[in-house]
């Protein structure tokens, strides 16, 4: 855990450079608008240790798989998101030494990223080998206005010197991914040119044959003016800029406007990428810096009044939430439906693929109660449209019958993770697909989406989970063998009590929401069943599988078990851990970590969180006293899960502890994994921590629930939810909740179980016990 960022409540702060810290720094203050995102890296060289990474939403390389032991059924290639071109480069040399903060001694260092306005600052002075000492402000951001574009604002100040500079400015195409599996560079060159103040670079990956077009426009001005200066052009392979001697002045500031196009053949016509990118860049141009900024910080404003949460009394949990809100936001815009969530957003190239079951399990309440409902029902319809894809994955594992697996993984709908305990596995996360289109259909009430969506999809996940049961003569029931839960430090276990639920509750389901259609509208009901040949045979099957699933548990302790042999293990809690044990999956051999009984992540709690109506609080209680202890939460998405579980239980003191788990997680680097990335999915659990944990919220019967209680260090915290047209604005503090109808039709919530009637700008008043 490091603790180097100053707290405030609207930014994020580094005073004093530590390049030991640079790549986690690197991904905390990464930038993005949905289309495109950027690392923090330096404008100028650096020589240092770093991880540079610009990223182009949608634009990947099928990485070929590399693993010892092929085994049928591997997917062929792992999906990399792609180091895209570089449009941030601008390199300088004073008297032939570089700007390189490696090899400089650097002082007054400030880094600071301004969530409420999307805006990332770098202030510092270096001292050059010879003395010589600068002056430099940098401000930078990608525009949540026009997702194609990003500036930059570079002001140099000579200090103690006059001298000439030379500066590069550049794109760079000829770039590398760390995560190469072959050290395989995937960009190859279509275009250049280097003219006069401005650059374009066309590049395609290899394979995939996407094109992405890197454009860029500069202006040096000084006192205002622009600066005397000679150029030069330079051009070489995957690479385009100026090359530009200027003098420097002691005292004098110069400042670089540079500005950014990054297009994609997702979104234009490639023999038309030149010519719009040149478009691009001529407006942003036009407009200039300021006026691209007040615009990108109007959609920010706009951003925050939709789902910000404050807390009053402690910064450090206000600006972790803000934090996670803010990268959540930056990565998914909900405007394209071919796009998804991915687990590092626009930080980092860490895990690959654009989607895991991260998205429905923890960022679909995220934008359900932040965003119109068209947001939450693109994130579906993303899956909707990989179905056939999903059966294919079935297909290779031996599937039939339009039996749906989708992938732990993927940029297109096909499988692209290459580890066979995942890949083979971690089935149950196709109960998290399942388990969306009831929570959407849940919160929004509409219906219609299992007509002419869901029940493809529930049909096809039914059908997988009847093919991959068996029945066990010696349990009298259908068992599920050799599979992965949400706990992945178990391998290979047989009957995983989280996945052969969800397994059960989505066979049940399926049944249900096609009596459900039948009986609203049998025409809809025929075409349904006729289209997927689904018989009265097969559903049949299907309950007799839900009726009969095998679910272990301990009737001496009370406790549902993990999986078959879960008390065989030496059972012990985390704090016997010794303190240079953790974290475990850079400590300890993978032998003994599956040994152990120390939980990764919310397993059994995972679907009591999920399920929680289908089980009295005692039943809960029991399980969060058993697992909750045994838990080392090195996976992201297990805090958010503890805290809501132990909101409803009232371990208020544990419900706080892991709050700032989940909201800090990254900014302190609980796991040490930050310099790889953020984890953008998990953030979604810090706001599910908020409004499902300490809010309480639930929706029942088509109702609004909240049983809310507030953390000890706090004095208020309030929230905004969108519900059903509706806009609900709710504020708790120790004494009261307040909850004010600021838009949408009146209608009726519940607090501690009790009715309020909300009517429009009227605020109501309870006093909490």
């Amino acid at each position: 855990m490091k603790e180097y960022l100053k707290h405030h409540e609207w930014q994020i702060i580094e005073e004093g450079f530590d390049a030991h810290y640079n790549k986690i720094s690197e991904s905390i203050f990464s930038i993005g608008n949905g289309r495109m995102g950027q690392r923090a890296n330096f404008e100028e060289e650096y020589s240092g240790d770093t991880l540079q990474g610009s990223y182009v939403a949608g634009v990947y390389y099928p990485d070929k798989t590399r693993v010892g032991w092929w085994k049928n059924g591997y997917p062929e290639y792992f999906a990399k998101v792609l180091n895209a071109p570089s449009w941030i480069g601008i390199h300088i040399s004073i008297d032939s030494h570089k700007l390189d903060l490696a090899k400089c001694n650097v002082v007054n260092f400030v880094r600071t990223l301004d969530m409420k306005t999307g805006l990332l600052t770098r202030k510092f002075s270096a001292v050059l080998p010879d003395g010589k000492q600068v002056n430099v402000e940098a401000k930078r951001f990608c525009s949540m206005a026009n997702g194609e574009v990003g500036a930059i604002r570079y002001a140099l100040t000579p200090v103690n010197f006059s001298a000439k500079a030379v500066i590069s400015i550049a794109v760079d195409a000829d770039v590398v991914n760390k995560d190469s599996n072959y050290d395989e560079k995937f960009w190859e060159e279509v275009y250049r040119k280097a003219e006069d103040h401005q650059a374009i670079v066309v590049a395609q990956t290899k394979k995939t044959k996407f094109h992405v077009a890197t454009g860029m426009r500069y202006a040096i001005l000084q006192d205002g003016k622009e600066a005397s200066k000679r150029i030069n052009y330079e051009e070489r392979d995957k690479y385009a800029g100026n090359i530009v001697q200027i003098d420097l002045n002691q005292g004098k500031e110069i400042v670089v406007y540079k500005y950014g196009a990054i297009l994609s053949s997702e979104n234009h016509a490639k023999d038309k990428l030149v010519a719009n990118c040149q478009d691009v860049l001529n407006k942003a141009v036009e407009k200039g810096f300021e006026r691209l900024f007040e615009d990108h910080a109007a959609v920010w404003k706009h951003k925050w009044d939709e789902c910000d949460i404050t807390i009053e009394g402690d910064i450090a949990a206000q600006q972790g939430i803000r934090f996670n809100i803010f990268q959540l936001t930056q990565t998914y815009t909900g405007e394209d439906e071919r796009l998804n969530i991915g687990p590092k957003g626009f930080t980092g190239e860490k895990y690959g693929g654009s989607t895991y079951w991260d998205t429905e399990a923890y960022c679909l309440p995220f934008y359900l109660g932040t965003a119109e409902q068209q947001v939450a029902k693109n994130l579906l319809i993303y899956r909707h449209k990989h179905l056939q894809r999903a059966i294919e994955n079935a297909g290779k594992l031996g599937f039939k019958n339009g039996a749906a697996l989708y992938p732990m993984v993927t940029m297109n709908g096909e499988e692209c993770h290459n580890e066979w305990e995942i890949t083979f596995e971690e089935i149950h996360r196709n109960g998290a697909i399942a388990y969306a289109i009831y929570d959407y259909i849940r919160y929004t009430g509409d219906e219609s989406y299992l007509s002419s969506h869901g029940l493809d999809v529930l049909v096809g996940i039914s059908r997988f989970w009847a093919q991959r049961v068996n029945f066990s003569k010696d349990k009298n029931k259908y068992v599920m063998l050799g599979v992965t839960g949400p706990n992945e430090y178990e391998n290979n276990v047989n009957n995983n009590w989280y996945t052969n639920y969800i397994a059960r509750w989505t066979l049940n389901y399926t049944l249900e929401s096609l009596a459900n259609v039948k009986a609203g509208n049998v025409k809809d009901y025929s075409r349904i069943v006729g289209n997927l040949s689904l018989k009265d045979d097969e559903t049949a099957l299907w309950k007799k599988i839900a009726d009969n699933m095998y679910l272990p548990e301990d009737k001496t302790r009370g406790v549902i078990l993990q999986q078959d042999g879960f008390l065989d293990k030496d059972i012990m809690p985390v704090s016997q851990l010794a303190k240079e044990d953790r974290p475990l999956n850079q400590k300890w051999s993978w032998d003994r970590i599956l040994r152990s009984c120390f939980i990764k992540q919310a397993d059994v709690l995972q679907g009591l969180y999920f399920f929680e109506d289908d089980f009295d609080t005692d039943t809960i209680k029991r399980n969060f006293d058993f697992y909750e202890p045994m838990t080392v939460h090195e996976s992201s998405l297990s805090p958010c899960v503890h805290v809501i579980l132990a909101s409803k239980l009232g371990y208020e003191e544990k419900a706080y502890e892991m709050y700032l788990r989940t909201s800090r997680l990254d900014l302190d680097d609980y796991n040490n994994d930050t310099e790889d990335g953020c984890h953008i999915t998990s953030m979604a659990g810090t706001w599910l921590s908020v409004i499902k944990g300490f809010g309480g919220m639930r929706v029942k019967e088509d109702t609004l629930h909240f049983t809310p209680f507030i953390p000890k260090k706090w004095k208020s915290y309030s929230f905004r939810i969108e519900f059903r047209g509706r806009v609900i604005k709710v504020k708790v503090s120790n004494q009261r909740i307040e909850t004010t109808l600021v838009s949408g039709d009146p209608f009726n919530i519940k607090i501690n179980n009790e009715p309020v009637s909300l009517s429009h700008n009227k605020t109501f008043e309870k006093v909490l016990a």
